[in-house]
């Protein structure tokens, strides 16, 4: 009898985690968003946060805190509980980047990066109706008037003001609070050119925006004859990643829920046909384990590049 009391106590602590992680969560999710409504970080939010929600069975409400390159964001998020129920989405150089030039209340190791779900297309964009479309004719057209450029983060700044800078150009920085802020005035022609991190693809099927060229290490697969700007000869790239992303210290169990529901987006047709068809972005599923070593290795190379 004594062996049969202890055989089932064993037996229910070795399911109390599993029947724990089934039942989480037992109330609404925040999902926090570092950008403004309407950008490509926003759309494809709002649809994996659909897409989540149907697969833990409770709301994810989405949250927008723009500001800094979603430094604002990642600052709130680094003061939060660390029992899963606010967690950010969004792209990983507010942590490889942002950190080396500008004081930030937070650091990689304040946070655990679960998975990502697609990959960062970022690129420069102008206004279909400009005297330009190319990167070599915007920088051509710079050496003879002023230009005005439209930044979204403190890293695509920093790379146009070294471009800006080693090929003589007089330019003027207007900072946007993201994709949502950058169109009207790329599309208005308030701006020259601009930083775009995948709000573009609303625009160029309609041929009101043009990409000039893309920051990614590699070509768009969706703009297939675009060069990135690595091949135009400027030794500047950003390698990004759509993340969901929680404070330090979440319960195991709870992050593997997080991660089961990003999985179940990635290969969900909703989150497909907006992240692909929508924002042009490439959906992947990238765990855990790779993404910690991404984001240390992409931060340790950009703190390379910084120092020289």
């Amino acid at each position: 009898m004594k062996k049969t009391i202890v055989a089932i106590l064993g037996a229910t602590l070795l399911t109390a985690p599993a029947a724990m992680a089934d039942d989480w969560p037992t109330r609404p999710l925040t999902m926090v968003i570092g950008f403004a409504p309407g950008g490509s970080t926003d759309i494809q939010g709002r649809v994996l946060a659909n897409v989540m929600e149907q697969y833990l069975g409770q709301p994810v409400n989405v949250v927008n805190q723009p500001g800094g390159g979603s430094a604002v964001a990642f600052t709130r998020l680094a003061n939060t509980a660390a029992d899963g129920y606010t967690f950010l989405f969004g792209g990983t150089t507010a942590l490889t980047f942002t950190p080396i030039i500008t004081p930030v209340e937070y650091e990689i190791d304040d946070f655990e990066y679960l998975a990502a779900v697609a990959l960062g297309q970022n690129a420069i964009v102008t206004a279909a109706d400009q005297p330009f479309s190319t990167f070599d004719e915007i920088i051509e057209h710079g050496r003879e008037n002023q230009m005005t450029y439209a930044q979204q983060t403190p890293l695509d700044e920093a790379i146009i003001r070294r471009i800006a800078e080693a090929e003589g150009l007089d330019l003027a920085i207007v900072p946007t609070g993201g994709g949502g802020g950058m169109a009207p005035l790329v599309l208005g022609r308030e701006v020259d050119f601009a930083y775009s991190g995948g709000t573009h693809a609303q625009y160029t099927p309609t041929g009101e925006m043009v990409v000039a060229a893309f920051m990614s290490a590699e070509r768009s697969p969706f703009y297939p004859e675009t060069p990135t700007l690595m091949e135009l000869g400027y030794d500047y790239s950003i390698e990004d990643y759509r993340t969901v992303i929680v404070p330090q210290g979440v319960p195991d169990e709870v992050k593997d829920r997080l991660i089961a529901a990003a999985e179940h987006a990635s290969t969900a047709q909703a989150f497909i046909d907006i992240t692909e068809g929508n924002t042009f972005f490439p959906v992947v599923f990238i765990g855990q384990d790779e993404m910690e070593d991404n984001v240390r290795r992409i931060r340790a190379a950009t703190e390379e590049v910084m120092a020289d």
